[in-house]
């Protein structure tokens, strides 16, 4: 029983201790678990925190690209309405008050918004009402705040329009216009006017008047607003804005008389659309789509334009300002317009004109500022321009030529130039040294020519020849003008030709064989070149003194339209003495013959800085057509330079330089034929050499076998005659001791049968060598392909040469003269008396039996 029970206890105690392990284990296990969850729900609160970190850190990047690209559009939309604000309100009509000044619209701008205040935006945007061509204004609220939002609009009119655009009326019955009294010092131009408090009656009749003949009589129903006939034409405004200020209260409301409103309603409804805008204040104006209405409200204002945003106000300009700005302008006025500048003349857009009914452009701006358009075509066809040195042709002339050339373009308009007068006002023109640009319209430009009256009657054949080319073609097509031939044929190229010849006089000076043929010339030219687009410009100081014109009056006849600088003699007709009185810088343009009735009194600009010419000229330069030609430069003061020849070009020997519209040599044939034999005759050493330098240098160019000789007999020619001996191949040298052999041997070889190639013999001075069988050479050389081009220093000492007195100069076919007068060439020359020639530096007269009718000139190359 003992034993049982201690086993009892035993085991019990065994299971105790075993339950005590469970247990213990089981707690254990517990504490490990209870352990783990916390440490998994730490890491899910760190993970979950980190989350709700990293969610806010995107929140907030979101929020500031959302904020950053808010504040971007905002400015960029704040920037464009800024933009569009400056365009629409540009200058003086949108500017604020510190930054504000006068400034006249640039040309072709129409009026747009005005400013009144900003709007409630940073940066504060302009807030801006419609007025001039767009509405009349109603303004409500505090007097003296709603005057001076008128007095502001009113400075910002007159500060960004032209002088005299805008005429005010103000109607002030209470103030009795102390209330603009700022404005007062236009009334001393005209500008402006006060209205009592019994003439409101007799105001708006009058501007119902004003809009009745603006309608009647300016638009003529052709436009429907000045704003519309402004733009079509393109012209100065023809009429002024009129602004009708009306300050009232209720008590001048409720006295309008029932005549008075009618009259305002008729205003309101017609006014806008001829430039009649009221400005009301205590007034009632009726509704209509061209009012604008502007609530003032203290410091601030609503209109209708900008809706439910409300205007903070500018400041009003204060009086002083407004004094000064309106003293400046009224003195503008009294001084009348300002001059056009040289930039006025110019299109808004280069070569947009049609040549076919004639050539529109304009010299300059009337008495009134608007621009005065001259017009050369079927009538009047031709121009005669006068006035003594000083007076400004040249000027009148470029600012002419500037309007043309930047109107029409090359194919619609040709340019040929000529200065009589010893400078190179056309110089500019041509390319240059310095400057490569030239006037696409420029065909030809002679400068310098006042000793070479031949280049001005080349000139004249030119342009008859074009004229007979023109004609022909006309009567194919059956078309008896230009325009006609233009239609007829429009793939041809027909552009109008102008061409201006200062001072003419010279071309036609003296009575010779030239002078003769130039007045011809002109005649036919003045006569039938209006049907083919052929016009004349002629320019000189003085007409009167023309002995060629006399007796032509049907010449002078064609030049109706004449154009008179200060103190022109004899342009307009004998009774018209308006250029007697014109100031500088004017001209008198008449299209009538000179017909006083017909004058028109221009302002020039000043055309002739050469900065401003380039600008023009390399603008037009850079829009030519491709493959364009250079014009043609023929300066009278400048010596060709022998030009290269390529194998064959030239058939001959070159001597000089034709005077002629095209450069072309003068070229001496040298078949076998009897005279075929050159001679330079005068004193001039170096030209002579000159001559005869060119002449074998072409000789050689020709790539033909041929033989040549140099003698030189004269030691200030041996120079020149060693460096033609040096440029000929196979040349043989002859002076005055060997020269004797050269002659003989010809002599002899002269007896014998053709060579088989020509011999070329080159004398320098052949009248020192006093050479026995020279006559034999000339006289039977050119038969047997044996040429002499010699120089002789006198017709005397050439006719010693060829016999003595009584001899025959057949032996010499061509001549060239130097210092000879034109009577002691008349045994050589076909016209009795020989030609009218006198000798003049770097000129020779060059006459070849076998090709000329009469000797022509040429200009002797440098080689």
């Amino acid at each position: 029983m003992a034993s049982a029970k201690a086993r009892l206890v035993v085991e019990v105690r065994r299971d105790l201790a075993l339950a005590r392990g469970l247990t213990l284990a089981t707690l254990g296990a517990a504490e490990t678990a209870r352990v783990e969850a916390h440490r998994h729900r730490d890491e899910a609160n760190n993970a979950h925190a980190e989350r709700l970190i990293a969610l806010a850190a995107e929140r907030e990047t979101a929020r500031r690209a959302i904020q950053d690209r808010f504040q971007q559009q905002t400015a960029t939309l704040s920037a464009d309405l800024t933009a569009i604000a400056a365009a629409c309100a540009p200058g003086p009509a949108g500017a604020s008050w510190s930054a504000w000044r006068p400034t006249e619209p640039e040309r072709g701008r129409r009026p747009g918004l005005l400013r009144i205040g900003t709007l409630g935006y940073e940066p504060a945007l302009p807030a801006l009402v419609p007025l001039l061509d767009h509405a009349h204004l109603s303004l409500t609220g505090d007097a003296s705040r709603v005057d001076g939002v008128i007095a502001a609009l009113l400075l910002r009119v007159l500060g960004s329009t032209r002088p005299g655009e805008v005429r005010l009326t103000v109607y002030d019955p209470e103030q009795l216009g102390g209330s603009l009294a700022g404005f007062a010092p236009l009334g001393n131009a005209d500008l402006l006017t006060f209205v009592g408090p019994g003439g409101l009656t007799g105001m708006l009749d009058d501007l119902v008047e004003q809009i009745r003949r603006i309608n009647e009589s300016v638009l003529a129903g052709e436009y429907a607003s000045l704003a519309e006939l402004t733009a079509a034409t393109a012209a100065r405004r023809p009429e002024p804005w009129r602004l009708v200020v009306l300050l009232g209260d209720e008590a001048t409301a409720e006295s309008l008389t029932n005549g008075q409103r009618a009259q305002l309603d008729r205003i309101v409804r017609t006014g806008v659309a001829c430039g009649v805008h009221v400005l009301a204040r205590g007034l009632p104006i009726e509704t209509h789509a061209t009012v604008e209405r502007i609530a003032v409200n203290g410091a601030t204002a609503n209109c209708g334009i900008t809706g439910d945003l409300p205007v903070k106000l500018d400041p009003a300009p204060p009086a002083d300002r407004i004094a000064a700005v309106c003293r400046e302008l009224a003195e503008l006025m009294n001084a009348g317009p300002p001059a056009a500048e040289f930039a006025d003349l110019l299109p808004e857009k280069l070569w947009n004109e049609c040549s076919a009914g004639g050539l529109v452009a304009p010299l300059g701006d009337g008495p009134d500022g608007d621009l005065v358009e001259v017009l050369i075509g079927d009538d009047p066809p031709h121009a005669l321009i006068g006035g003594p040195s000083g007076s400004g042709k040249t000027n009148l002339i470029y600012a002419w030529l500037g309007a043309l050339t930047a109107r029409y373009s090359p194919d619609e308009l040709a340019l040929y130039l000529l200065d009589f007068k010893e400078g190179v006002s056309f110089a500019r023109f041509a390319p240059g040294r310095r400057d490569p640009s030239w006037l696409p319209q420029v065909r030809l430009v002679g400068v310098n020519v006042n000793s070479d009256r031949e280049f001005g009657l080349a000139l004249l054949r030119h342009l008859g020849d074009e004229l007979r080319r023109r004609a022909s073609e006309a009567k194919r097509h059956e078309a008896t003008k230009l325009a006609e031939l233009r239609a007829e044929d429009p793939s041809g190229h027909w552009p109008r030709i102008v061409a201006v010849i200062d001072e003419f006089q010279v071309l036609l000076a003296g009575r010779d064989a030239l002078a003769n043929e130039a007045v011809s010339l002109l005649e036919d030219l003045a006569r039938r070149g209006r049907s083919q687009g052929i016009h004349l410009v002629l320019a000189s100081q003085d007409v009167s003194g023309i002995e060629a014109l006399w007796g032509r009056s049907a010449l002078v006849a064609q030049f109706t339209l004449r154009i008179g600088l200060p103190k022109a003699r004899r342009i307009l007709a004998d009774t018209n003495l308006a250029a007697d009185v014109i100031p500088r810088f004017h001209a008198v343009v008449n299209a009538d013959s000179g017909v006083s009735t017909a004058n028109r009194i221009v302002r020039l600009p000043d055309a002739s800085d050469r900065t401003t010419w380039r600008a023009l000229q390399e603008k037009l330069w850079h829009a030519r057509p491709e493959g364009l030609e250079p014009p043609r430069l023929f300066d009278g003061d400048a010596v060709p330079t022998l030009p290269s020849f390529e194998p064959g070009a030239v058939s001959g020997a070159v001597l000089g330089e034709t005077i002629d519209v095209r450069p072309r040599p003068a070229v001496l044939r040298l078949p076998r034929a009897p005279g075929r034999n050159l001679a330079v005759i005068g004193t001039r050493t170096a030209e002579a050499c000159a001559i005869l330098g060119a002449a074998g240098r072409s000789l050689a160019a020709s790539g033909q076998p041929a033989r040549y000789s140099i003698v030189c007999l004269d030691d200030d020619a041996s120079s020149a005659a060693g460096l033609l001996h040096a440029a000929l191949p196979g040349a043989r040298w002859y002076d005055a001791d060997t020269a004797p052999d050269l002659i003989a041997a010809v002599g002899d070889e002269l007896a014998e049968a053709p060579a088989d190639e020509p011999h070329y013999i080159f004398g320098y001075a052949w009248d020192a060598g006093h050479l026995t069988g020279l006559r034999t050479v000339l006289t039977r050389g050119p038969e047997r392909r044996t040429h002499v081009l010699g120089w002789w220093r006198g017709v005397s000492r050439l006719r010693d040469d060829l016999g003595g007195v009584g001899a025959r100069f057949d032996a010499v076919g061509a001549w060239v003269a130097l210092d000879v007068h034109g009577s002691e060439l008349a045994p050589l020359s076909p016209q009795p008396g020989g030609p009218a020639w006198y000798p003049r530096p770097h000129r020779a007269l060059f006459f070849d039996r076998s090709v000329h009718r009469a000797p022509e000139v040429m200009i002797p190359y440098d080689c």
